[in-house]
C-alpha cells in the first residue's frame, strides 16, 4: 500500500518537475537550441519572401529594361551610320577639292601645263625608271628599335626619316621626273618626317621596306645617283651600319596620282585666270628636311 501511494505522489519524474520548475523561473523561455531552430527558419522564409519579390519586380520591369536596351542600341546603330555618311561626305569633297586643283593645275600651267601637272603630281604617271629598294638592317627590330628622327648617319640599323629624305633628293637631281615612295606619291611640297618609330610621307606613316619608284631614262638615272653624294651616302649606310639596298632599272613604272594638292596662292593672269603657286621650281621638288 505505502509503495502504490509513493507511484502516485511522484507520479512525474523528478527530473521533469525540476525542468518545470526552471522554466517556470525563466518566464517560459524557450530552450536555446529550440530558440535557434525557430530563428534560422524564420530568416529562411524571410528570405524567400525577398525572393519572391524580386522575382516578381524583375518579371515585370524586364519588357520595360528591353525596351530601353533596345532604344540605346538603335540610338547607337543611328549614329554609327550618320558618322559613315559623313566621313563620305569629306571623301567625296576632298576628292572634288583634289579634282578642281589638278583642273587649275593642267588649265593655267600655259605652256609647261604637261610639265606643272607632272611635278605638282596631279597626273599619274607611266614610263621607264628605276625601282630603290631601302629597308632596316637585318635584327634591327630585336635590338628595340628607337626613335627614327635622325640628322646624321643611323646608328642603330634603322632607316630613318633622313636617310629617306637624302635618298629622294638624290633621285630628284639624279634626273628622276616623279616619284613615289611605297605608293605615296611625291609633290613639290612633300615633306618626309619621323614621328618616333614611324616615317611619315606627307603626315602618312609607312613602314620598311621602302620601295622608292623614279620615273626617267632609267639607266642614266640609276647611274647618276649611284655616283651622286646622296648615293654615296645610302652605300655608306650599308656598308656601316648593314642598311639593306638594292636598285634595278625598271622598262614600265607606274605611278599614282598625289591623293590631294594644296594650292597656297593664286595671281591673277590676262582675264582674270588664276595660276596655282604649286609650280615645278629649278630643284624638281625636293622633298624637305
Amino acid at each position: 500500500m505505502s509503495l502504490l501511494n509513493n507511484v502516485i505522489d511522484h507520479a512525474l519524474d523528478d527530473g521533469y518537475a525540476e525542468a518545470t520548475a526552471r522554466r517556470k523561473a525563466e518566464g517560459g523561455a524557450l530552450p536555446k537550441p529550440l530558440r535557434a531552430k525557430l530563428g534560422l527558419a524564420a530568416g529562411l522564409v524571410l528570405a524567400a519572401a525577398v525572393v519572391t519579390v524580386g522575382a516578381a519586380e524583375a518579371r515585370v520591369s524586364a519588357p520595360v529594361v528591353a525596351k530601353e536596351r533596345q532604344e540605346l542600341i538603335d540610338r547607337i546603330e543611328d549614329e554609327n551610320a550618320a558618322a559613315d555618311g559623313l566621313e563620305r561626305d569629306v571623301e567625296r569633297i576632298r576628292q572634288e577639292v583634289g579634282d578642281r586643283q589638278r583642273a587649275a593645275l593642267e588649265q593655267h600651267g600655259g605652256d609647261q601645263a604637261e610639265l606643272v601637272a607632272l611635278l605638282s603630281g596631279a597626273t599619274a604617271v607611266h614610263g621607264p625608271g628605276v625601282k630603290l629598294v631601302v629597308d632596316d638592317a637585318k635584327g634591327s627590330d630585336s635590338g628595340g628599335g628607337g626613335p627614327r628622327e635622325s640628322a646624321g648617319f643611323s646608328d642603330t640599323g634603322r632607316v630613318r626619316d633622313r636617310d629617306m629624305q637624302r635618298v629622294v633628293n638624290g633621285l630628284w637631281e639624279s634626273g628622276a621626273e616623279a616619284v613615289s615612295i611605297n605608293g605615296q606619291r611625291l609633290t613639290t611640297l612633300s615633306a618626309i618626317r619621323a614621328a618616333g618609330d614611324a616615317v611619315l610621307v606627307d603626315n602618312r606613316p609607312l613602314v620598311p621596306p621602302y620601295t622608292v619608284l623614279a620615273v626617267g631614262d632609267g639607266q642614266r638615272l640609276s647611274t647618276a645617283f649611284q655616283d651622286s653624294a646622296d648615293g654615296q651616302y645610302l652605300h655608306a649606310l650599308v656598308e656601316n651600319f648593314g642598311i639593306r639596298s638594292s636598285i634595278s632599272v625598271e622598262g614600265a613604272l607606274s605611278l599614282p596620282a598625289a591623293p590631294s594638292l594644296i594650292v597656297r596662292t593664286a595671281e591673277p593672269r590676262g582675264a582674270g585666270a588664276a595660276t596655282p603657286s604649286g609650280r615645278a621650281t629649278a630643284d624638281k621638288g625636293k622633298a624637305t628636311s
